[in-house]
């Protein structure tokens, strides 16, 4: 059984540490999409995770290679890495699609989806301030796609096709949680990671278009770094957040991952507004995004006893 160490302070800020990188993201991934494709741009990230935490992993004493033969846990990595490829690669095409104040708020589906589906895997336990939690945040993304209600309804145009990518993104992440908590068992969190994205490296590679390297500014140079450096880093203090605090009160810091992220955007919207396309806001869709995450810190920390 996993035992923290109980340093929360030392946990929670490794926690705001992966909010922060997740909430910065979308908008350093805005600013690479055009002059490269979403398949390259995928690639990237997965190569350049591979090379980090592989090094990481070696440092650290080897990879249990030993451990992949086991016919129960390869089938289970089959699953697993379909479903990591295709939630990154279907988030950056809603990204493209999309704003990405409204791909971080649509994305906190994942942990939702993941919720519903522990109820009937694991037979986990649903308490009624989890329920409220939930339905707060259903709410909330109602509030905050208001401005948006027609164009969603009529099911046309480029907005509501990056939506429904982001909504299948959210899905396959959740899939993809379930089945990491089983992997879990055997190898640690980043050990699973490499796997899958050394596997995401070399399946992705053939599609990829290597010539669009050389059309990078300078400033998309940056921000392709950043998005894969980000993803290491992310997912890296996640892990070690984990050792020291509750998984409940980790989760709910990452809640704040879309405020992050509609902050930032507002900010840039001011400094630089050619840079990207701001979601439009208004007091509702500010309210659901205040629902939203006070619905996914309920449905974290209201477990069923």
């Amino acid at each position: 059984m996993h035992v923290i160490t109980g340093r929360w302070q030392l946990g929670l800020v490794l926690a705001l540490v992966t909010a922060l990188m997740w909430g910065l993201l979308p908008i350093a991934l805005k600013g690479v999409l055009g002059p490269m494709d979403a398949v390259t741009i995928t690639w990237f990230r997965f190569f350049l995770s591979t090379l980090l935490i592989g090094t990481y992993i070696q440092c650290r004493g080897g990879f249990p290679w030993r451990k992949l033969f086991d016919r129960t846990m390869a089938g289970r990595f089959v699953v697993a890495i379909v479903c990591l490829l295709g939630n990154f690669l279907l988030y950056l095409l809603g990204l493209d699609y999309t704003t990405a104040s409204a791909a971080q708020v649509m994305i906190q589906l994942a942990p939702m989806l993941m919720l519903v589906l522990s109820l009937f895997i694991f037979n986990e336990r649903f308490s009624l301030g989890q329920g409220f939690g939930v339905v707060l945040f259903l709410l909330g993304l109602v509030l905050f796609f208001n401005l948006r209600i027609p164009e969603i309804l009529a099911a046309q145009g480029q907005y509501v096709l990056g939506v429904g990518l982001i909504f299948l993104a959210a899905v396959v992440w959740a899939a993809y949680g379930i089945i990491q908590k089983q992997l879990q068992t055997s190898l640690t969190s980043m050990e699973i990671l490499w796997i899958i994205f050394a596997v995401g490296a070399v399946t992705f590679a053939p599609a990829a278009d290597f010539s669009s390297f050389a059309q990078l500014s300078p400033f998309a140079w940056g921000c392709l770094l950043f998005s894969g450096v980000n993803t290491v880093i992310a997912y890296g203090t996640f892990a070690y957040a984990l050792v020291h605090w509750e998984a409940s009160r980790v989760s709910a810091t990452i809640t704040l991952v879309p405020v992050i992220t509609l902050c930032c955007v507002q900010i840039l919207d001011w400094i630089a507004p050619d840079f990207l396309v701001a979601e439009p806001m208004n007091w509702l869709s500010w309210l659901g995004a205040g629902l939203v995450v006070l619905g996914s810190m309920l449905a974290a920390l209201l477990k069923g006893r």
